[in-house]
């Protein structure tokens, strides 16, 4: 069968063509390519078409970022205060509390606590003022509800020099089985925040993850989240992840909240300011390593991580603050570094959440390619998800030979499905897939997917 896919280079082996029929879907709505890491050419179907491939695009950006940046790269949130600074009998600073924003794309709600926590370990109990130094980012601010009118909604979180827990407030959903109730809780509460409403009690059984709406509405004091929908009593406990505040509106909340429940007081202002040069530090947070951020970006598909990532790039490789079009222009230059040449190339915000991302399935093979021999090569293919193990593809290709077998990163959007990746063959030999559809059935081509990846696990 390998030789008859060989033989059939511009075009799928009868098997798999028959597989392709059984989708529906038109013969131009695809592109396809196979090679083995060796660059011998199984299947190219009309490999050189430039067409969206949603989250598959972060390939693109983290294999960038690990070449530019290497990935023991670390990002660094620093306290620091003028010179001269003291912490006076009482506890009180007695200057301003700068923040020097890293751009850290996953600071988590437990490192701004323990930030907090080296503050009071010092015995800081009063902060006059708090000044937040965002520079290392120009105006990256995006309109959450742009995409697909749910601003609510994690996946369409704005990027931000300081970035608290991806901007997200957790809903916990308790069952009251005495009361035949809902009741939520949001984690951290937030000044600010309200919560309007719950779901609707039903006795029907559990049919699987939730359905729960919540729509965000400006009000005299804040926001409210107005909860809605109806689950199953006996679905048991469960959370959610909401947007509610803009990224500095929520970073500013978290941090009021989680210092006062230390026991701490900010008397007066959080303002946007840059840190003296003459500033010294105070306290500091170290990111995990790109290696361990490109596994979270490309085994979960974080778009807002994939954002911070591109900013990240630009911000590393020119002087100024990172914006998107420097982000991608910096990525642009490491990939022509290797070579890597992609004239249809339209990278976008660098995530794939994106009507106007553009690539080619012969350009992702070549990267995919140039990944297989590069040093950062064992970070990249296990930022990938395992087929029928973990990330987006935990739940494809399981009891098949595939299943272990293949990293790939997928990829979905309203008219796109899309998939990229290695796959081991049962002789050992690597394969090199990308497979981008588009069109308003683009779903109807997962089944072919899979077959095709189970197929190349057999040769």
């Amino acid at each position: 069968m390998l030789a008859c896919a060989a033989a059939a280079a511009q075009g799928l082996p009868p098997d798999l063509a028959a597989d392709w029929a059984a989708t529906g879907l038109p013969d131009e709505s695809l592109s396809l390519v196979v090679e083995d890491t060796d660059g011998h050419r199984l299947i190219g179907v009309q490999p050189d078409q430039p067409r969206n491939p949603a989250s598959v695009m972060k390939l693109v950006t983290t294999f960038a970022a690990l070449d530019a940046l290497g990935p023991a790269h670390v990002w660094r949130t620093d306290l620091m205060v003028e010179p001269g600074t003291r912490r006076l009998a009482d506890g009180s600073l007695s200057g301003p509390l700068y923040l020097r924003a890293g751009g850290d794309p996953q600071f988590q709600l437990e490192d701004l606590w323990l930030l907090l926590r080296e503050l009071r370990v010092r015995g800081v109990r009063r902060i006059p003022e708090l000044v937040v130094d965002r520079s290392v980012f120009g105006k990256v601010e995006i309109d959450t509800g742009a995409f697909d009118g749910d601003p609510t909604r994690p996946y369409n979180a704005s990027p931000d020099a300081w970035m608290v827990g991806y901007g997200a407030v957790r809903l916990l959903f308790m069952p009251d089985l005495a009361a035949r109730r809902w009741r939520v809780a949001m984690d951290p509460p937030l000044p600010g925040v309200r919560l309007e409403g719950a779901p609707a009690w039903s006795d029907t059984p559990c049919p699987g993850s939730p359905s729960v709406r919540t729509e965000p509405f400006l009000t005299s004091r804040g926001v409210s989240l107005r909860i809605s929908g109806t689950v199953a009593g006996n679905c048991g406990e469960f959370d959610l992840y909401r947007l509610a505040l803009t990224q500095p509106a929520h970073a500013e909340a978290v941090f009021r909240t989680l210092w006062e429940e230390m026991g701490g007081t900010l008397d007066g202002r959080i303002r946007q300011g840059q840190v003296p040069l003459d500033a010294v530090p105070f306290a500091s947070h170290a990111s995990p390593p790109l290696g361990d951020i490109v596994r979270r970006i490309n085994k979960f598909s974080n778009n807002v991580m994939a954002r911070m990532l591109l900013l990240d790039i630009g911000a590393a490789r020119e002087p100024g603050p990172a914006t998107v079009a420097s982000g991608g222009q910096a990525v642009q230059e490491v990939l022509a570094a290797r070579g890597l040449a992609f004239p249809e190339l339209v990278l976008d915000n660098g995530s794939g959440l994106s009507r106007d991302g553009r690539i080619s399935a012969a350009s992702l093979v070549r990267l995919l390619a140039a990944a297989w021999r590069s040093p950062v090569m064992p970070e990249f293919v296990s930022s990938l998800g395992i087929a029928g193990v973990d990330g987006t593809v935990r739940r494809r290709l399981q009891n098949t030979a595939a299943a272990g077998e293949a990293h790939l990163k997928s990829g979905s959007l309203r008219d796109v499905h899309a998939l990229a990746g290695y796959v081991t063959g049962a002789s050992g030999r690597r394969y090199l897939v990308a497979s981008l559809v588009n069109d308003p059935n683009a779903r109807q081509v997962d089944p072919f997917n899979d077959r095709l990846i189970a197929w190349l696990a057999g040769q």
